[in-house]
């Protein structure tokens, strides 16, 4: 028998999408041994602790209760926590996930220990290092033993960026894994119910980065974006903790718009309900790019750039950057003309995990010397 200890490092919210189907496919192993750390990076019950629930997640081995902090001191919080972990009980791999701070933070601990560390969902870049994501990623990128990629792109950007092909592997993509897994779930969600919403009548949006979020001007046009959007179609706006901040720092007040319904983060299932009930998705969000692909949604981002450009390849996702006559413009077109053809990319069909954790074995098992 081989074994092998895996510990796997969720931060965020987007995380814990990514672990859950790699948590199911470990558990399924004789001979592997799986903990999960949760940094606390995202410390509200809305935006982490349910999700463990909701995704059939097992509680965490550690939760290091970073909380918030700028990006220097939420890094720095999360290697003191996380080092006596690894020198309390080492593992044979550390697993990061996604471009957080927490996501580097651990991979550094854990290089700088002489620990294996796998980075899922490498290789993606948006060439725009004012982005603190991008920076995460290359850098956790460079210094990963293994790195599995969820799209042709992410393997040309790690050639060209010199990385031994023998550490890349073209995977696919564990958060359509998660969503393949919750979809027929999700269908008995009663949340456009709740929400007061017809079926394929509305347009989810939702804003959390910092770039779109953290600018006052910004902020002001993007409300009026989404204003302008209600006035022609039902909008749905479930609102990260920090664009509620920033929105009401600037004097605007969301309930005072006809046709907004604006709700608190929501739990995994009844969002991936609400996307899939969607007309369409107008987000910042990589991973709602993402899911909008297996869903079929058509979906605008408010950016000027995507590391997910394979969304954009297979016609499901559009950039429009943030500018609000530029969103609106092309809201219209897509809630009056419809989408046009859409497709999934190659090897998102639910079973990246599998692949992936069967490649874990294959690398870093070790032979039981007991059997």
């Amino acid at each position: 028998m081989t074994r092998l200890d895996v510990l796997t490092v969720a931060g965020a919210r987007p995380n814990f999408m990514k672990i859950a189907p790699l948590s199911w496919a470990l558990s399924k192993l004789d001979g592997v041994r799986h903990r999960i750390v949760h940094t606390g990076q995202h410390y509200d019950p809305n935006m982490s602790g349910r999700f463990f629930e909701d995704l059939r997640i097992p509680e965490p081995w550690r939760n290091l209760n970073v909380g918030s902090g700028s990006h220097g001191r939420q890094t720095a919080d999360v290697m003191a926590r996380f080092e006596p972990l690894l020198e309390e009980d080492r593992p044979d791999v550390v697993v990061v996930v996604g471009d957080v701070n927490s996501t580097i933070a651990c991979a550094l601990v854990a290089s700088k220990m002489g620990i294996k560390v796998a980075h899922v969902e490498a290789g993606l870049r948006s060439f725009d290092r004012s982005m603190p994501e991008e920076v995460n990623r290359i850098l956790t990128d460079a210094i990963s033993d293994v790195l599995y990629v969820t799209e042709a792109s992410g393997v040309a950007n790690l050639a060209r960026e010199g990385v031994d092909p023998a550490k890349v592997v073209l995977a696919g993509n564990v958060m359509i894994d998660t969503l393949v897994e919750f979809r027929e779930r999700a269908r008995g969600s009663d949340i456009t119910e709740r929400l007061g919403v017809a079926r394929k009548s509305y347009v989810t949006v939702t804003l959390h980065r910092p770039s779109n979020v953290d600018d006052p001007t910004k902020v002001v046009a993007l409300v009026e974006m989404i204003r302008d959007v209600a006035r022609r179609s039902p909008v749905v706006f479930p609102v990260h903790p920090r664009t509620r901040a920033r929105i009401a720092a600037a004097g605007l007040d969301l309930a005072a718009v006809p046709g907004l319904h604006v709700c608190d983060p929501l739990g995994y299932v009844d969002f991936l309900a609400l996307m899939d009930r969607s007309r369409l998705l107008m987000t910042d969000s990589g991973g709602v790019q993402e899911e909008a692909c297996l869903l079929g949604v058509p979906c605008l981002t408010l950016r000027d750039n995507t590391e997910r450009p394979v969304t954009c390849d297979v016609g499901v996702n559009r950039l429009v950057g943030s500018d609000p006559k530029a969103g609106l413009a092309a809201a219209l077109e897509i809630l009056e003309r419809g989408p046009g053809a859409m497709s999934v990319p190659p090897l998102w069909d639910g079973r990246s995990a599998t692949r992936i954790v069967g490649d874990l074995v294959a690398r870093f098992g070790r032979p039981d010397s007991v059997s």
